[in-house]
């Protein structure tokens, strides 16, 4: 376990940036994820995010900027259960912050790899989060399982893939209706012009691109936002690598 070593509040920055803050349960609950984070990290090399103020903005705030106007809705007051997949979930992010932002959430959190997996696992019971699902798996695989396809409202992918792939990784999970978010750093029009035809192809359109910098160190953030308008032809996602290795255009 870390010792006095503390997160920064910041309470008016959160307010200032975001229209939310986190309550006194929800800001321990940080604090310890970053003292497990950080211990763990020492065998594991799970994150090169290990200072205090870097923790902050990079895997707290980033994560949670991203569903900044679901924090505002109307479903916060009237909460309604909402089905999320966090895509290559990695050590936990963007996941675990939205499941502490949005307790009325259920994430499941997929990662390939399985010791990823394995620690979020003993994460959970230590942080009280019981809004989580762990899962080793691949997101093609899961794609074309029943249990799973066209099954989620969100699916998060947080510096995953290129965005064609991670349109062709989260697209196929999502009802009609459903909503990918996809993090990235800068983005281009260009880039979005040549998104537009493989998202179409997926049954969905680019709704928006949100561009922004981080609060602390100014760096520039983007998030596209794909909602599926249509079903995805049964044929996507593709077998496991095929969309990495030949990304569809």
């Amino acid at each position: 376990m870390v010792q006095d070593v503390n997160l920064p509040e910041m309470t008016q920055l959160w307010q200032q940036t975001l229209n939310w803050q986190p309550d006194a349960l929800q800001q321990r609950q940080f604090q310890l994820l970053y003292e497990l984070l950080v211990s763990a990290n020492q065998h594991l090399n799970l994150t090169r995010i290990t200072t205090p103020i870097d923790f902050w903005e990079k895997h707290l705030w980033d994560s949670i900027r991203a569903v900044t106007l679901l924090l505002n809705s109307p479903a916060i007051t009237n909460p309604s259960p909402m089905g999320v997949i966090d895509i290559g979930t990695g050590a936990g992010f963007p996941g675990l912050p939205i499941a502490l932002a949005f307790p009325h959430w259920h994430i499941t959190l997929l990662d390939s790899t399985r010791k990823k997996v394995a620690f979020i696992e003993t994460l959970l019971p230590q942080l009280e989060i019981d809004n989580a699902t762990p899962l080793t798996g691949r997101a093609e695989e899961l794609g074309q399982q029943p249990q799973h396809r066209q099954t989620y409202d969100i699916a998060l992918l947080r510096a995953v893939a290129p965005a064609s792939v991670g349109a062709e990784y989260s697209l196929p999970l999502l009802k009609v209706g459903g909503l990918a978010i996809l993090y990235r750093g800068k983005w281009t029009d260009e880039e979005t012009l040549a998104l537009n035809p493989v998202v179409k192809k997926l049954g969905a359109k680019i709704e928006s691109v949100e561009r922004f910098t981080t609060p602390v160190t100014n760096s520039q953030r983007s998030c596209l936002y794909l909602r599926k308008v249509a079903t995805t032809p049964a044929e996507f996602p593709r077998p496991i690598g095929v969309p990495a290795q030949n990304p569809l255009v």
